[in-house]
């Protein structure tokens, strides 16, 4: 996964990059397969299906994909041609490399890629034992490609992910229900549904506060603000670890952290306030009530109603290189701007992609409807402000960066070139001003907490009153787009009945800053989580599986799941290293220009001092490492701590020398200046 799409909602899949360079020969180890299997004719399945692959396996394919079924394989496409999945059944291969190995024969005839890395998954789903196989590949060939082999008992099944980038980040919650779904024969898998949930007593609270401590030493947390809610009741608010690495002072409830993109959702709960009061409708077209909204596409401007602004479901892609990389001189006004310039690359409704600029314009629309003598940020700020974190007595909730730095603050964490965490720079995370409405805010522990008690109250504050309806809140929670097998996109909140009962949650991701809450509707529990580190993304979703085994005697598999997830961090760290020239390679710097431009991302200055290579963009800058690719190109990596993972690759246009960098579905190409 690339640094831009670390920046909001965690990806349902792992990215790697394509190219092919490995024969057959040698590739298959112990386990041996047949010849490229010959598959039925394709069946287009209309609606979302329930199948089985020839050995039992069963899955669910995808609406609006095809299927072809061989001797052991079933291949799933995508309507575009260039994405596919595999569900294999290898039997008793001798390992998850070479169960992983006989599928690539059984689907391509051979295998086409080295395997860069395999690493262990957590047991759960009737699975054994689970293992990632990841392949090495080049960046110039935009691809996704990798493997999952679980065994139950004996036998293997392996799902092959087979992709241009483009595809695999559009269809990316088609593929997570295909993964998700898959279970062994037979298997049935754990439900909550009908279990009276236990009381969050003080003995409970030890087990969730323990669970989080372990996953802080295992995954090198410095710090986290907690809180856990109890039928309206708020039982526990406090912090664990450290603000900051190499100091004292200690994380507690009023801690701020950023939240990132926890901030959609409160986002929506305004629009929920101003749709209480008659000034706007969810169903009105947004062109209706702020005429200058617009996209790149004519059509689907007329299509977007007010709640389709935060439903992850118009068809624009994640587009967040612009924002990130050029933002010093950025606005409101030129963040709503930049949307007219981006297009969607699915139909509207069609498949969950998240747009945090479409989350930018419901929040800059809704403070111009509540204030429309003040600006556009202005306005939503003091919208914020009056209606939502007053009402809520979110007492240190802020959109000020100079207040929320001046005070009790969290700072961002991240691993450096060799894995060790660190302290981070900050500047980066100023990109999400001008669009504050989908990322922006400080906010902790107790104060968050706050936000989902009223979210569990069904709209009510604690004295009583009614803050926003309970119609209107759970507008929210109405499915928009579907996300995975079980769960789905609303408006700013996501709903998941994984286990048989409804989890409400939301995360955030800036740099340095992972967030997350989850509620039991029907128990009245809920918990929150503000972490300041890159490795807090992989606390948060064991602690929503931990909460539901503590308060339904669930299976104990979370612990492991961290464990396993600690692993594979630390051993993707590690493996990505060992390709990494640093300082970078003399040679290689010496061919670059001094200075690039993009039209879209502004410019580049190559600095090089002290025995290292600087990229400095303006706003923000980093060290970079240099990397051979197996095609031959050259890249240039960042590697300071939460910057580390903006590829850009060497090549030359119309004479002149290039730097390129991509995210899933746009690529963008500096020029050198002059």
């Amino acid at each position: 996964m690339n640094k831009a799409e670390r920046m909001g909602i965690g990806d349902f899949i792992q990215r790697t990059q394509w190219v092919l360079v490995l024969a057959l020969a040698g590739a298959l180890g112990a386990c041996s397969g047949p010849a490229q299997e010959t598959r039925s004719q394709a069946e287009l399945v209309s609606t979302e299906t329930a199948k089985t692959s020839p050995a039992g396996t069963t899955f669910k394919v995808p609406a609006g994909w095809s299927m072809e079924t061989g001797k052991n394989l079933v291949v799933l496409d995508p309507p575009e041609p260039d994405g596919h999945v595999v569900v294999f059944d290898a039997g008793a291969a001798a390992d998850a490399k070479a169960a992983a190995a006989a599928a690539w024969v059984a689907y391509r005839g051979k295998e086409t890629h080295p395997v860069r890395l395999v690493t262990a998954n957590a047991p759960k789903d009737g699975w054994d034992e689970r293992q990632t196989v990841e392949y090495e590949t080049s960046p110039n060939e935009r691809a996704t490609i990798y493997a999952l082999a679980q065994r139950a008992g004996k036998d293997w099944t392996v799902i092959l992910t087979d992709s241009s980038d483009m595809t695999a980040e559009k269809r990316a919650a088609p593929i997570g229900l295909i993964f998700e779904s898959a279970r062994p024969k037979g298997y049935q898998k754990e439900s909550f549904a009908g279990r009276q949930a236990h009381s969050l007593d003080a003995a409970r609270i030890a087990q969730l506060t323990d669970f989080v401590q372990n996953g802080m030493k295992l995954l090198d947390i410095p710090g986290v603000g907690l809180a856990f809610l109890d039928h309206g009741k708020v039982v526990y608010a406090g912090g664990l670890g450290v603000r900051e690495l190499g100091k004292p002072d200690k994380v507690d409830e009023n801690t701020l952290f950023m939240a990132a993109s926890n901030t959609k959702g409160m986002t929506t709960l305004l629009l929920a306030r101003l749709v209480d009061q008659g000034k706007l409708k969810w169903d009105e077209p947004v062109v209706d009530v702020y005429p200058k909204f617009k996209l790149g596409d004519a059509e689907t401007t007329k299509k977007v109603l007010v709640k389709n602004l935060v439903c992850a479901c118009t068809g624009l892609p994640r587009q967040d290189l612009e924002w990130l990389f050029e933002f010093k001189d950025a606005t409101p006004e030129s963040s709503l701007a930049l949307l007219g310039t981006m297009q969607p690359t699915s139909k509207f409704g069609e498949v969950f992609q998240y747009s945090n600029l479409m989350a930018a314009a419901a929040g800059y629309i809704s403070g111009h409807i509540a204030y429309p003598n003040l600006g556009l940020g202005a306005a939503y700020d003091k919208a914020m402000q009056t209606m939502i974190f007053d009402p809520l007595q979110m007492k240190v909730t802020t959109f000020d960066y100079a207040k929320a730095l001046a005070g009790d603050h969290a700072s961002p964490h991240g691993n450096d070139v060799d894995g060790k965490t660190a302290v981070a720079d900050m500047a980066l995370n100023y990109a999400i001003i001008p669009a504050r409405p989908a990322g922006a805010v400080w906010t902790s522990s107790a104060d968050l907490m706050k936000y989902v008690q009223v979210q569990a109250e069904r709209g009510k504050l604690p004295d009583g009153k009614q803050l926003v309806s309970a119609d209107n809140l759970e507008m929210r929670e109405k499915p928009q787009v579907m996300l995975g097998e079980d769960s789905w996109y609303g408006m700013g909140v996501i709903v998941d009945k994984t286990y048989g009962v409804p989890v409400v949650s939301h995360g955030g991701d800036l740099s340095g800053f992972h967030s997350n809450w989850y509620l039991l509707p029907d128990s009245g529990i809920a918990a929150v989580i503000l972490t300041n580190s890159d490795s807090g993304e992989l606390l948060r979703g064991p602690l929503s599986r931990r909460m539901l085994e503590v308060v339904f005697d669930g299976k104990p598999e979370a612990e492991k799941e961290v464990e396993a997830s600690a692993a594979q961090y630390k051993a993707e760290l590690a493996k990505a290293r060992e390709r990494l020239v640093v300082p970078a390679a003399p040679d290689q710097v010496a061919k670059l220009a001094k200075k690039y431009t993009s039209k879209e991302l502004g410019d580049i200055d190559v600095k090089s001092a002290d025995g290292r290579t600087v990229f400095d963009f303006g706003e923000w800058k980093s060290t970079v490492a240099s990397r051979k690719n197996d095609d031959g190109s050259i890249s240039f990596i960042t590697i300071d701590p939460t910057l580390n993972g903006f590829e850009f690759v060497v090549g030359e246009k119309d004479g002149k020398r290039t730097l390129t960098i991509r995210d899933g579905q746009h690529e963008y190409v500096f020029t050198e200046h002059g």
